[in-house]
């Protein structure tokens, strides 16, 4: 099946394109962004050899939806979508860190809270929790935002502050903000017979010096989901909980020899499975939105993208 893996190209008035591990960011006369949600799929911050067809469409359409369900409570750099894989924003100046909130103790919280630590990102993690428990309120971890090729590491609010990565005051905004997306967010995951376990947000900062909202919102790449249905009675009977996140990727290269560590070899990707995880992200659109998939024409995604950013473009 047709995927985009990788794009290169010359809308009017581009000064510049930045290639992150799964967007694809065009500058245009230093005033927007054109970011493409590329079908790139990324795990343990390495990306996989080959693309997730109807992922990238997947992605920008949550993020879209949510950045609408929420700019009420948190203003977003998002100006338009002209294609299903675009969302076109204001340029802002990206804050470097990146702003996880946990609801409960999953993923990469579980594995520390496994290890013995008790202290995550600074916060202080409760005696007597198991894996997939609910914290007693939700605890902010924030993370550095590293360059391509490097890991993301996990960073306390002080050291954020003694650094001077972020200044006080605006990091005050940004707490604030994750709260209520987060708060938000998981109001809109109960409708849906969902719990929103944990996220990330990532801010930056227009011309004008707002704070703003940028990037994805809870998408499955950036969120973790589990079915409310049952999620007591599994937890009772230590069960494994019902996820809907792209966890069950991770578990996959795990179970197959791979946490993206030095001299790893990322297994062998068959299009059978290829072909699973496409519909497993269609399986997660269709819960987090509630609303039917439609495929968008997938013939030559490359063309389709250049004709629509480039009429919306000439229409401004």
């Amino acid at each position: 099946m047709n995927t985009i893996t990788t794009t290169n190209f010359n809308f009017p008035n581009q000064k510049s394109v930045y290639r992150g591990k799964v967007r694809e960011v065009y500058n245009i006369n230093d005033e927007l962004l054109v970011m493409v949600a590329t079908d790139r799929l990324s795990a343990f911050d390495v990306v996989m050899p080959k693309g997730i067809p109807y992922k990238g469409q997947i992605l920008n359409q949550i993020a879209t939806k949510f950045m609408q369900l929420t700019q009420d409570i948190v203003p977003n750099w998002l100006v338009a979508t002209p294609d299903p894989n675009v969302a076109v924003g204001h340029l802002c100046e990206p804050f470097k860190v990146e702003m996880v909130i946990r609801g409960y103790v999953s993923g990469h919280a579980a594995r520390e809270y496994a290890l013995g630590k008790r202290m995550l990102c600074g916060v202080e993690m409760p005696e007597g929790l198991k894996e997939n428990d609910k914290f007693p309120t939700p605890i902010i971890t924030p993370t550095t935002k590293a360059d391509n090729g490097s890991h993301d590491e996990d960073i306390s609010r002080e050291a954020i502050l003694e650094k001077g990565i972020v200044s006080e005051e605006d990091y005050l905004v940004l707490e604030k903000y994750t709260r209520a997306l987060y708060q938000r967010g998981t109001e809109i995951a109960a409708s849906r017979g969902l719990i929103l376990v944990d996220t990330k947000y990532e801010f930056g900062r227009t011309k004008d010096g707002k704070i703003v909202l940028i990037d994805e919102i809870h998408t499955p790449d950036s969120s973790r989901y589990f079915y409310a249905d049952g999620y007591q009675e599994r937890q009772n009977d230590n069960e494994e909980q019902k996820q809907l996140s792209k966890e069950f990727v991770r578990r996959w290269l795990i179970e197959n020899g791979f946490q993206g560590k030095d001299g790893q070899q990322i297994p062998d990707m068959t299009d059978e499975y290829i072909e699973t995880v496409s519909e497993r992200y269609i399986e997660l659109y269709e819960n987090i939105l509630g609303e039917k998939f439609v495929k968008a024409d997938i013939t030559n995604i490359n063309e389709r993208i250049e004709t629509n950013v480039v009429s919306y473009l000439k229409s401004l």
